[in-house]
């Protein structure tokens, strides 16, 4: 039995922190704007509805949040500035979100392509820094996802957060599966929590219900309804709205398989795909228009009820399979025995990493640079080629095409654009070679040896035997 605590009231003077009036209220808490002269910023204060006869879980998701989000930097969660003791009065101020939710954009469903292939990646860079910090969401839904004034997105309500650091009292408390039940994941009603392809699988029905209008498999309220996602699948989305391109639906649907390990390896992934749809490879996901057949329902269902759930992968796990892996190509310096070496070192990377992403790139100079006459044409034959050539590199290491993707940057600065590349695109690695010696090279600086000093990660230069 939980203790009860009154509402903050406005005017009221909280531990340094004047209450202002009642925010927003939720099913399992209330918020109310505060103010605190030092902050320099507008702030909000959470506290659990503990009324008489509320569900002690609302309790326990409250220390959850109180526990987790405390731990987490960056913009992609909002700043916390106080927790109040649990035992006296508990609450947690924390960081005004001033933009919208993405609910909003929700409710004028369906959106144009280009809109929900921008939120969904902003979305899922806002996913891949959440799991970088060893915390899967678990409760990824419209709701629970806002944007500040530069277009960040920014993930609220952690009461239903797993933290591999921390114990799980969600876990402890609940004998159901927790989350909610439009967006919840096959492997979550397993009683497996802690696996981030889970919020990837709620990801896949946020943009479902973008492109759609609708919800993959409804808003269940029992058990028995969430069970059916175990093995049945959504109707395709071109089924329901022609208007989406086939590689949104690749995308989605990749999102939305049923077993954990059929789906992107990490939301950096998709956020990669959602922004460069062009380089999406098509599959039979792509083209589908209709369910599965009842047979392959049937022994998915079969399999739901007789095999072992599927281990859980905690988030830093996952991510040291699933490595980003930038291979950074020049075609006109690179010597055959340069192109072997480097492919002898992205083999071992492929081999170690199962889910590794191959981002092969290269660096081409401006279209029209120089105002020569045709210039744009001679820069548009020349993208051609060299996109040709670094597919042409990539293809004795025999990959699957789902674990490549290829792009010509056109840019002044081949070192800046790498990096920024690689920053923009969660770039775990960077592969590339380094140039024969010269006395100009010696002069000017290499670009490898400015991507290796301003790099976000590991960077290896390799060079060809001698």
């Amino acid at each position: 039995m939980t203790r009860e605590f009154p509402d903050p009231r406005p005017g009221e003077d909280i531990d340094g922190f004047r209450v202002l009036e009642k925010f927003h209220e939720g099913g399992m808490a209330r918020l109310f704007r505060v103010f605190r002269a030092d902050l320099g910023q507008p702030a909000l204060m959470k506290v659990p509805k503990l009324d008489f006869g509320s569900h002690p879980g609302f309790y326990v998701g409250f220390e959850v949040e109180q526990m987790v989000l405390p731990m987490l930097s960056g913009e992609h969660v909002p700043r916390v500035f106080a927790r109040g003791d649990q035992a006296v009065r508990p609450y947690l101020v924390m960081e005004l979100i001033e933009g919208p939710s993405l609910a909003e954009q929700a409710r004028q469903s369906p959106l144009a392509p280009a809109a929900v292939a921008r939120a969904g990646a902003r979305v899922a860079d806002a996913l891949h820094d959440l799991h970088r910090q060893d915390v899967v969401h678990l409760d990824v839904k419209p709701e629970n996802i806002l944007f500040r004034e530069s277009g960040v997105a920014v993930l609220v309500d952690f009461g239903l957060a797993r933290h591999s650091r921390l114990p799980d009292l969600v876990e402890d408390q609940f004998q159901a599966p927790a989350g909610s039940g439009a967006y919840i994941a096959p492997e979550q009603l397993l009683g497996i929590r802690g696996d981030p392809r889970s919020d990837i699988f709620s990801l896949g029905v946020v943009l479902y219900q973008l492109a759609t209008g609708k919800l993959p498999f409804g808003a269940p309220a029992h058990l028995r309804g969430f069970r059916k996602r175990l093995y049945a699948d959504p109707v395709p989305p071109r089924a329901l709205n022609a208007g989406i391109p086939p590689w949104l639906q690749e995308i989605i649907l990749h999102c939305l398989e049923t077993e954990p390990g059929r789906r992107y390896g990490t939301a950096a992934q998709v956020a990669h795909d959602l922004a460069h749809p062009a380089t999406v490879p098509l599959t039979a996901r792509s083209t589908r228009l209709k369910r599965s057949g009842i047979g392959q329902r049937a022994r998915r269902w079969y399999r739901s009820w007789r095999s072992e759930p599927p281990a859980p992968r905690h988030p830093s796990a996952q991510l040291a399979a699933a490595n980003h892996v930038l291979v950074a190509l020049d075609p006109l310096r690179m010597s055959d025995g340069l192109a072997e070496a480097m492919r002898d070192t992205v083999r071992r990377l492929a081999a170690t990493d199962g889910d590794c992403r191959l981002l092969c790139v290269t660096v081409l100079e401006p279209a029209g640079v120089g105002g020569e006459e045709g210039g744009e044409e001679v820069g548009r034959a020349e993208f051609t080629r060299r996109l040709v050539e670094i597919r042409h590199w990539a293809s004795p290491l025999d990959l699957p095409q789902e674990a490549v993707r290829f792009h010509v940057i056109e840019a002044t600065d081949p070192a800046g654009a790498l990096v920024e590349f690689a920053t923009r695109h969660h770039a775990d690695q960077i592969v590339m070679g380094a140039r024969a010696s010269s006395a100009m090279r010696r002069f000017l600086g290499s670009v490898s040896a400015r991507v290796v000093a301003e790099a976000p990660c590991t960077v290896t230069v390799v060079r060809a035997p001698r």
